[in-house]
């Protein structure tokens, strides 16, 4: 039983370092399934649910247009009259709900999405944070993503501001709050091997000791 919450920030490497640390684990990468199964209980367009929120390319992620208020068009939610709106707090009912039974079956690494504040009450679930100082994290997300540099800066600002916005809105906790983590992890310093090296021995300990 081996179960992993994620919350990164930009350019830190949340992606990358949560796929490899699922399959040093032998455990599934949940961060795309979650988007995926949103988009079913929510009945709204994939396209919509499983944009990259650390994508600077990708424009404007959900999360940032559901947060601005943005109303799903009438042919996404079709009704008799006045069709009904997916609002931000319909996103984030449905994606903690996944976010739950992903974390019922006790395996699994889990992205984003504010899992880690969502299952701050799960013993055996291993909170971490990937962060590193900003101008380390764009240098990175330049490396990693193949992005310029005016791009990573303009998603760094916006990025870690909605991600932080989203824990605030709906927990009314702060995202940098080290006591919501049992690691907080500077990865432009430590490299993404060293990384994962040091959150899968921890979870193997969260694990046994719950």
């Amino acid at each position: 039983m081996t179960l992993i919450a994620i919350s990164a920030a930009y350019g830190a490497g949340g992606s990358r370092v949560g796929r490899e640390l699922a399959e040093r684990l032998g455990v599934p990468f949940v961060d795309r399934g979650i988007p995926v199964a949103v988009a079913e209980r929510l009945d709204v367009p994939l396209e919509e649910a499983i944009e990259q929120e650390d994508e600077p390319a990708a424009g404007r992620s959900l999360l940032e247009r559901l947060l601005a208020g943005f109303a799903i068009a009438e042919s996404v939610l079709p009704a008799p009259t006045a069709p009904e709106l997916v609002t931000a707090e319909d996103f984030h009912r449905a994606s903690q709900e996944v976010i739950r039974e992903h974390a019922a079956t006790g395996r699994g690494v889990i992205l984003g999405r504010g899992a880690v504040v969502a299952l701050r009450d799960v013993r055996t679930a291993l909170r971490v944070r990937l962060s590193g100082r900003a101008e380390a994290r764009i240098r990175m997300a330049m490396a990693l993503g193949g992005v310029d540099e005016d791009t990573a800066r303009a998603a760094q600002r916006r990025l870690d501001g909605a991600h932080a916005e989203y824990v605030r809105r709906f927990y009314a906790v702060e995202i940098n709050d080290p006591s919501l983590y049992h690691l907080v992890l500077d990865v432009p310093t430590l490299g993404v091997e060293t990384t994962v090296e040091i959150a899968s021995l921890a979870a193997r300990t969260v694990s046994a000791s719950g």
